[in-house]
């Protein structure tokens, strides 16, 4: 029997995310909280003799399928003769601000690194999370993070409180959506980063009482972008969560719940309302792959 990796690929969702102005490089200043929850997609790699991906959503395996584009990327780097089957089972809502294709490629750079034997450590395979997104760097760590610079500069914090996570995510059908919200922002969607910093010392200082305000500089211009978010938002006011954030760029929106009944009313108000709703949980960073 071959031997395969499996790896688990945790999305993500934003707690704080501010931009600070843009940089000379033409990329934005970025100051964000992350957090990985258990809503995930599934990644086993197994020994081939060239490299390829099987999908479950088959819209995914072109050529830029960004965890093939890290399998290229490795390869290349290690010089690694050996090819692999890359087969993806996709959970997590595309292009929804929850980091779906940035934590399978980083699930490919972990299982590849395996399978190959290359025993690299996260320190070596970070220059080359960086050079596939902005955010592939953190799902080499997981858990809770602080992220800086484009957000590719990752610093790990304390563990957030354990929450259940009440999403809603409609896929975003807009080509290049990122780089599109990057250009809705306005003067006033900029701060200086005081939220993020605010929450990373309560988290230091071990998350005692009240949690500090998050916020999302993109939220005033997701609900532009996405019209259909509103009903989403109007659907979580009547399950009388009043707490409704942006994850990245959207069109994502989530509530933190500590109570897992309150949780699980709020996710049936809105599968009853007719919204594609996901109920999940924060996972602290453990190890993402495994041997079968």
């Amino acid at each position: 029997m071959s031997r395969s990796i499996v790896c688990t690929a945790y999305a993500k969702v934003n707690l704080t995310l501010e931009v600070l102005g843009r940089r000379p490089d033409g990329f934005h200043e970025v100051r964000s909280v992350l957090q990985t929850i258990d809503l995930h997609d599934t990644l086993t790699v197994e020994a081939a003799d060239s490299l390829i991906l099987a999908c479950n959503r088959r819209e995914l395996e072109g050529l830029d399928n960004l965890a093939l584009r890290a399998a290229r990327l490795l390869q290349e780097a290690a010089g690694a003769r050996g090819g692999a089957r890359l087969i993806l089972q996709k959970r997590i809502p595309i292009a929804a601000g929850l980091g779906g294709g940035s934590t399978d490629a980083a699930a490919a750079l972990c299982a590849l690194n395996r399978l190959w034997g290359l025993a690299w450590p996260v320190d070596r395979l970070a220059p080359l999370a960086e050079r596939l997104g902005s955010d592939v760097p953190f799902f080499l760590y997981g858990g809770t993070a602080l992220a800086e610079g484009r957000g590719e500069r990752i610093t790990p914090l304390p563990s957030f409180p354990a929450r259940w996570v009440v999403l809603a995510a409609p896929e975003a059908a807009e080509q290049r959506k990122t780089a599109a919200l990057y250009a809705r922002l306005k003067s006033e969607d900029r701060t200086q980063g005081a939220a993020t910093a605010a929450l990373a010392r309560w988290l230091r200082a071990g998350a005692p009482g009240a949690m500090p305000p998050l916020g999302n500089a993109f939220r005033r211009r997701a609900f532009e972008a996405f019209p259909g978010l509103t009903g989403i938002w109007r659907a979580f006011l009547d399950a009388e969560a009043y707490r409704v954030y942006v994850s990245g760029t959207g069109p994502a929106l989530f509530v933190l719940e500590a109570d897992e009944d309150r949780a699980r009313r709020i996710h049936g108000h809105l599968r009853a309302a007719g919204v594609a709703a996901e109920l999940a949980r924060t996972v602290e960073r453990i190890d993402l792959c495994g041997e079968v």
